[in-house]
């Protein structure tokens, strides 16, 4: 649910106001009311705007309230220095709304008004027609669901535990950049801190965690080296350890360094990533908590924003692997990374788990465990990914879906790169060669359904660059 704050802009001359007062009254609860069916919650301006007090005063009552978006209603001609006084106290997202009408200009109003903004560089988004038109509640819940994700960012912290991994420029961001334009603090956390408080997690929650994964995954293939109740144990308490740190720092989204020191002396973060990603543990239903593998602050920033658009859906993080140009397909797989939701995508966590095999750890990591496989489940898909283009923000974006063959078929595609790990076989609306000459990392992530206009949305509130790839262009 949004809050929305809605000022109805009207004509300044006294007399004109009058006349059309009940025109504008009935032009605005029907926004009022469209937008309370959708379920949030409206914060409504006392009274028309009709002078340039009003303009002041109405926008910052409207303001106090804190929406996440503010509509600027324009169903008649409105004198546009209202709309540039009322934008000066507003804080947030900006949505200009316009009826269209043969007898109230409410169009040119709008037009108006929203020329002037740009005159100033305001950034602000518009919407016209009958709000009872599906099209047009769409465009403006479109804008809602982008101004709740922007405010969603705003004053939250990102845990990024150990540093730089491996080298990877593409994981490392500038934190003065991310206060500035996402308003997300990063608080740093050493690695050994999940290591140290590990030793402190009760064997009984333990023994219930290991029971849990016996019961409920496909198997639990324990090989007497890499993977061992003991290494397992290890997974179950480094997965405790973080959600402590997770509750002391106040942390809303996260990053684990992992390689090479823990995966090389103590053991993967696989389980832990993957089940901070779920919507549940052995413990029960639970929010999902954004946890990127190799401490991506760019992969798990996307991953947050992808989760408030999605209303808290688990966000798919994985590699770049290989492509199969013979079926124009693409292998996402890395490390962990994949909520075991995406197995089958249910809300009964034993049918998502009836699909994951929990196998030893590759040569990779000596340090063994778990990984924890299984291939997401078939279905429509928008990737996305933030990256940098000399210093400045873009998100790129592609249309897509996840694909499910034969078991004969999966099984030899998989066993083509890592097998133990998860994997998605990805078919992007974007040709091979557009997409390898373009994209900016080799992290990418997804989220079930169509969201391409959303993000597109976010990019404009936030000020940085849409790229859409392919169809999502």
């Amino acid at each position: 649910m949004a809050r929305i704050g809605v000022l109805t802009m009207s004509d300044g001359r006294d007399f004109v106001a009058a006349q059309i007062a009940d025109f504008c009254a009935d032009a605005e609860k029907a926004v009022v009311a469209a937008l309370q069916r959708e379920g949030h919650e409206v914060v409504v301006a006392p009274a028309p705007i009709t002078t340039n007090e009003l303009a002041t005063s109405a926008a910052r009552r409207v303001a106090d309230a804190r929406p996440d978006l503010t509509v600027f209603h324009y169903p008649v001609w409105a004198f546009p220095h209202f709309t540039m006084l009322a934008a000066a106290s507003t804080s947030g997202a900006l949505l200009l709304l316009g009826s269209i009408d043969p007898v109230q200009p409410g169009m040119v109003g709008l037009l108006a008004g929203a020329g002037a903004l740009d005159q100033i560089g305001r950034v602000h988004s518009r919407a016209w027609g009958d709000i009872h038109d599906a099209a047009v509640i769409d465009r403006v819940l479109t804008q809602v669901r982008a101004a709740t994700a922007v405010n969603g960012l705003r004053g939250s912290t990102f845990g990024r535990f150990g540093g730089r991994p491996m080298g990877m420029y593409t994981a490392v961001a500038d934190p003065d950049q991310w206060i500035s334009i996402f308003g997300v603090d990063v608080e740093e956390i050493d690695q050994w801190e999940i290591v140290r408080r590990s030793e402190a997690v009760p064997e009984s929650r333990v023994k219930h965690a290991i029971g849990w994964l016996e019961k409920h995954c496909a198997g639990v293939h324990y090989d007497g080296g890499a993977l061992t109740p003991e290494t397992l144990g290890r997974q179950v308490r480094s997965y405790y350890a973080v959600r402590e740190l997770i509750e002391e720092w106040n942390l809303d989204f996260s990053g684990i360094k992992g390689q090479p020191e823990l995966t090389n002396h103590f053991v993967t973060m696989d389980l832990t990533e993957a089940f901070l990603n779920d919507p549940y543990d052995w413990d029960g239903p639970k929010p999902t908590h954004v946890t990127a593998t190799e401490a991506d602050m760019d992969g798990a920033l996307t991953m947050q924003i992808c989760k408030l658009i999605g209303g808290g859906v688990p966000v798919l993080f994985a590699d770049v692997r290989h492509y199969h140009a013979d079926r124009d397909v693409w292998d996402l797989c890395n490390s962990g990374q994949h909520a075991t939701w995406y197995a089958r995508r249910s809300d009964d966590f034993a049918e998502n788990l009836s699909a994951v095999h929990l196998y030893p750890e590759v040569f990779f990591f000596p340090a063994g465990g778990a990984a924890v496989h299984h291939l997401a489940a078939a279905g429509e898909c928008t990737f996305a990914r933030l990256t940098r283009q000399n210093h400045r923000y873009r998100m790129q974006v592609i249309r897509g879906a996840f694909e499910e063959y034969d078991d004969a078929t999966n099984e030899a595609l998989m066993r083509q790169s890592t097998f133990e790990w998860p994997h998605a076989f990805a078919r992007l609306r974007v040709d091979a060669t557009s997409f390898l000459s373009q994209f900016g990392a080799n992290h990418i992530h997804a989220i079930p359904g169509e969201h391409v206009e959303t993000l597109r949305a976010v990019c404009q509130q936030l000020g940085i660059d849409y790229r859409g790839m392919g169809d999502a262009a």
